[in-house]
């Protein structure tokens, strides 16, 4: 696996952007300097190892010098021993090298040891504030030192004389007294020299009293001295370099990703060890807890207690916890909490509790704890929340009773704060406190009664938080336990409920037919008559899984059945749950009856209080709008939708899901394409279920020609295989790397990737898989494209193969068009049908038709509001205008399609519409024409338009009158003008730039 250090540095451009503007200025006369902290592992050297490498290539000297840690034993000048060392060797140099006996030491890297006296400065040089043009430096007494320190300087200065220097100096923080003493003298004394020093240092080992934080406060006084903190990487960036990190290894799970992102907060260090033991299976690595540990070790044994007790305590800790578990008095107690805060290791959070500065070194501490010790804190610690009422959460005491053994007060804990989880709509907290208490049911012999329910119920519950957060196979997997708790004999009315809640699981994860059967088990327990809550809900769930397998009149059937069940007990949840899937039964209905019945539906559901059948009914108003073409109505249901579902903390829920997945698209058909990329990456965490929510950024990515749309199609396709049939995922994925192929050039992976997801459409909804318009128009445009090159190059076996893959393509999308008729009749929307009219179009440029009104066809059928798709299909109209010699019409299309494509920042529309413009001299706004004459001379564009048609040498010299030697020559001067590699690059990059007539 590589190291962090070897992959392409990550989100550090502003701070390269600043130490490289201190090279050049030294570049331009100025001397500069940068001090550069950062916290250890933060990529400090990884920084400069960018710097040192920038610099060089910009023809600038560097020399780097590595303070080490020593102890007290600390050799002097052993950084600028390392520094000039390479220097030592240079002729030109031994002349100054034997003025001074100890810098010739220097030179040969032997180190120094003057006399250890203090290095006193001048009164003037004292005032580093004040300006003067000249700065002196301060000069140290006459002990021997003052010789060494100028001829050192003397020395740089004769090195810079020749080219700018950069100077680098890392972990100054271990540097000696006699370098930090040389440092001071040397930044004062080369002040108008090109010399660029960087000196870096951490900012965790700085406690009060370092000796390094005296000279920083005076250095940075300096003109020209500028402190550099490198704070650490924002979350995205960590989870971009864990990406690389793990690339040789094969793509990391998200969850992985986001765990490593969480424990590393920022520090490139700490993400490299911990991608290392997630490959390897370890908790904390072993390397990393060494690293950890040794700064804690270093301390006093009052403050290592500290730190024990505020680790098992958790991330954030109370004084009066601290004073109450620990042994240590009142005054023992604030000298060793002074201690490990002047040393970095607890900071004091703004309301006054100790957190640790980084969650790691908790980890590591607690890792280092005995597994009585640990228990016995934690028991400390858990009867001192009992005993204090208002000083913890329910959480905190479950927790610490959890891990001191006391499981009774665990699962009670445990029970009360998913109830309080539930209170303020974190059902994430809910269902993690839930799991927990289940986990324990066994091993309390009163489990029922402390929870006041039996363990079927809290199953179900469980359940509920599980899809409430979008956990649908671990729901799924909670009511299946339900079911085997209730067994056979279980009372027909619980396992009922318990059958047709997991039909309502089992068909949010593509199990259709699952659900079909557990609907049809939950009906078969409960009598038709009397009417009740468990038959209603179960006829209306069967209903809908019915109308699902199309068992339509059985479905008509019951849902009549439980319609009139729920008007007569007033169920107006399970009346509004039937009355959508009646109207989504079958599409097609009068358009005003379909929305009063809808917005019936949200008024009983909303009464109900009900909010999964309320967030039901708001994604099919939001879905009735987008099919029916009114883009700008949809998006206002789906913001209501996913407004509500957030202040109920249920965003990743099934419906709230859709609603944000409908959401994106909607805003990436009207042209907001900023917002939609927002929405699509609106929250970090995504239940793996809704991950096409993410990839839905995709299309904006992908239209936009960015290149990070590879790592997100990679990440996306790393997913398709766990999750089963998630066909939006394998949808929105497919053609987004059809559509990334077709930029790219490569038809046939365009068209291997549309008939595989062609088959897996197939078997999931073999009902209703109109999705593969999309994929088959996207990728008959790069067959097209690979039949025309084709046809350019005279290759008829080429174009006949291109042919036959444009042909399958097409009946694909007509056997779809086919099948949903079959079985929904002409009822599809505004979408499927523009996508049928550019699928027609597209086959006809395949074959090398122009077919005009086809274009026109498909660009007024994305008229409905798909601005991309209608400019793309304008660009194509204009390319067929100006092939039917119309070249007006052709510049107005192509106008319209270009002012779209610098809009949205579409930058492969807009390369494609200007190559179409200049290829036809086209006057289009913003598209500037080059002549030939102004890149080729008239030999050239004779013997250019001669290649184009496909003549060799030869044949262009006999056309010319010029031997074929010319000819050659000519040809070469026209590759090395257009940057091609041969013959043919060289005609389609001149085609591309209007560098050949039309014809």
């Amino acid at each position: 696996m590589p190291r962090w250090d070897d992959a392409p540095m990550v989100g550090r451009a502003s701070e390269l952007a600043r130490l490289l503007a201190s090279v050049d200025r030294a570049a331009a006369g100025r001397a500069s300097t940068v001090l550069l902290a950062g916290d250890a592992g933060v990529g400090k050297t990884r920084l400069l190892d960018e710097l040192t490498a920038r610099a060089a290539e910009r023809g600038v000297r560097v020399l780097t010098g590595h303070c080490v840690d020593l102890g007290d034993v600390g050799l002097p000048y052993l950084p600028f021993v390392d520094l000039l060392r390479p220097v030592g060797d240079e002729p030109e140099l031994a002349p100054n090298s034997t003025k001074n006996p100890v810098l010739a030491a220097l030179l040969a890297g032997r180190p120094v040891a003057p006399p250890p006296v203090d290095l006193p400065v001048t009164t003037e040089s004292r005032d580093l504030s004040r300006p003067l043009p000249h700065r002196a430096a301060p000069q140290p007494a006459d002990d021997g030192r003052l010789q060494l320190f100028e001829s050192v300087a003397a020395l740089i200065c004769e090195l810079a004389s020749s080219g700018p220097l950069l100077i680098v100096l890392e972990d100054v923080h271990w540097a000696d007294r006699s370098s930090r003493d040389l440092l001071r003298y040397l930044l004062a004394r080369l002040s108008d020299e090109p010399v660029a020093v960087v000196a870096s240092y951490r900012a965790d080992d700085l406690h009060r009293r370092h000796p390094l934080r005296p000279l920083l406060a005076e250095l940075v006084r300096l003109p020209g001295v500028e402190r550099l903190e490198l704070a650490p990487l924002p979350d995205d960036q960590v989870g971009t370099l864990v990406r690389r990190l793990s690339a040789s290894a094969g793509s990391l799970p998200q969850s992985v990703v986001d765990d490593v992102v969480a424990r590393a907060e920022g520090n490139a260090f700490y993400a490299e060890e911990l991608v290392a033991a997630g490959l390897h299976g370890e908790a904390l690595p072993m390397a990393l807890t060494d690293v950890l540990l040794a700064r804690v070790e270093q301390r006093s044994q009052g403050a290592q207690q500290v730190l024990r007790i505020a680790a098992v305590a958790g991330r954030r800790v109370r004084h009066e916890l601290l004073a109450a578990v620990g042994e240590l008095g009142g005054g023992e107690l604030d000298q060793a909490l002074a201690e490990v805060v002047h040393h970095h290791l607890l900071v004091v959070s703004d309301d006054g509790r100790y957190r640790f500065r980084h969650a790691l070194l908790r980890e590591a501490v607690i890792a280092d704890l005995l597994p009585g010790e640990r228990v016995r804190l934690h028991a400390a610690i858990a009867a001192y929340l009992a005993g204090a009422p208002g000083t913890g959460t329910a959480a905190e005491r479950a927790h610490h009773a959890r891990e001191s053994n006391d499981l009774p007060g665990a699962f009670s804990a445990s029970l009360e704060a998913a109830d309080a989880a539930r209170r303020v709509g974190a059902p994430a907290e809910q269902l993690q406190h839930l799991e927990a208490a289940l986990a324990l049911w066994a091993a309390v012999p009163d489990a029922a009664d402390r929870a006041g329910r039996d363990q079927v119920a809290l199953l179900v519950e469980t359940a509920a938080a599980a899809r409430m957060v979008g956990e649908l196979q671990r729901a799924v997997a909670l009511l299946r336990s339900a079911l085997r708790v209730l067994g056979p004999d279980g009372e027909p009315a619980a396992r009922a409920r318990v059958h047709y809640t997991l039909a309502q699981a089992m068909v949010r994860v593509e199990d259709v037919t699952g659900a079909y059967r557990e609907s049809a088990a939950a009906m078969a327990l409960v009598p038709a008559q009397p009417p009740s809550k468990e038959r209603t809900w179960a006829a209306a769930t069967h209903a809908r899984m019915g109308y699902s397998v199309g068992a339509m009149e059985e479905a008509d059937r019951v849902a009549e059945e439980a319609l009139a069940a729920a008007d007569a007990l007033g169920f107006d949840g399970a009346w509004s749950d039937i009355a959508v899937t009646q109207v989504r039964a079958r599409p097609g209905g009068d358009p005003a009856a379909v929305q009063a019945r809808l917005d019936e539906a949200l008024a009983r559901a909303r009464r109900s209080g009900n909010v999964e059948v309320e967030m039901r009914v708001l994604y099919n108003l939001a879905t009735v709008a987008f099919e029916d073409g009114r883009i700008a109505e949809s998006l206002e249901w789906t913001r209501l939708g996913t407004r509500r579902a957030s202040d109920l903390g249920a965003e990743w829920s099934y419906y709230p899901a859709e609603l944000r997945h409908l959401q994106v698209t909607a805003l990436y058909m009207t042209g907001d394409w900023d917002e939609s990329l927002a929405e699509a990456d609106v929250l970090a965490r995504v239940p793996e279920m809704s991950a096409h929510v993410r990839a839905d950024g995709l299309l904006v990515l992908v239209g936009r020609g960015d290149p990070s749309a590879h790592e997100r199609i990679d990440w996306a396709r790393s997913l398709i295989p766990r999750l089963n049939a998630h066909i939006l995922l394998d949808l929105v994925t497919a053609a987004s790397e059809i559509d990334l192929a077709a930029c790219e050039g490569d038809a046939q992976k365009a068209v291997d990737v549309a008939l595989a997801t062609n088959d897996r459409l197939r078997q999931e909804w073999d009902d209703d898989h109109l999705g593969v318009l999309r994929l088959a128009g996207t990728a008959l445009a790069a067959v097209g494209d690979a039949a025309a090159a084709a046809r350019r190059d005279g290759d008829e076996a080429t174009v006949d193969r291109w042919v036959r893959a444009g042909q399958q393509l097409l009946e694909v999308a007509l056997s779809a068009i086919e099948v949903y008729e079959r079985n929904y009749g002409a009822t599809m929307g505004v979408e499927a049908l523009a996508w049928q009219a550019r699928v027609v179009a597209e086959a006809s440029r395949v074959r090398g038709e122009a077919a005009v009104e086809l274009w026109r066809e498909a660009v007024e059928a994305f008229g409905f509001g798909h601005v991309y798709e209608q400019a793309r299909s304008r660009w194509r109209l204009a390319e067929a205008l100006l092939a039917s010699g119309d070249r007006a019409a052709a510049a107005r299309e192509a106008e319209l399609a270009h002012e779209v494509a610098v809009r949205l920042g579409a930058a492969p529309l807009r390369t494609a519409v200007e190559a179409l413009a200049r290829r036809g001299r086209l006057d289009v706004a913003g598209v500037r024409t080059v002549e030939v004459s102004a890149v080729m001379t008239p030999r050239e564009a004779e013997v250019l338009r001669l290649l184009a048609a496909g003549r060799t040498n030869r044949q262009i010299g006999a056309e010319l009158y010029i031997s074929e030697k010319t000819a050659s020559v000519h040809v070469s001067n026209i590759l090395a003008k257009l940057g091609a590699n041969g013959r043919t690059e060289a005609v389609a990059i001149a085609a591309q730039r209007g560098l050949l007539p039309t014809g």
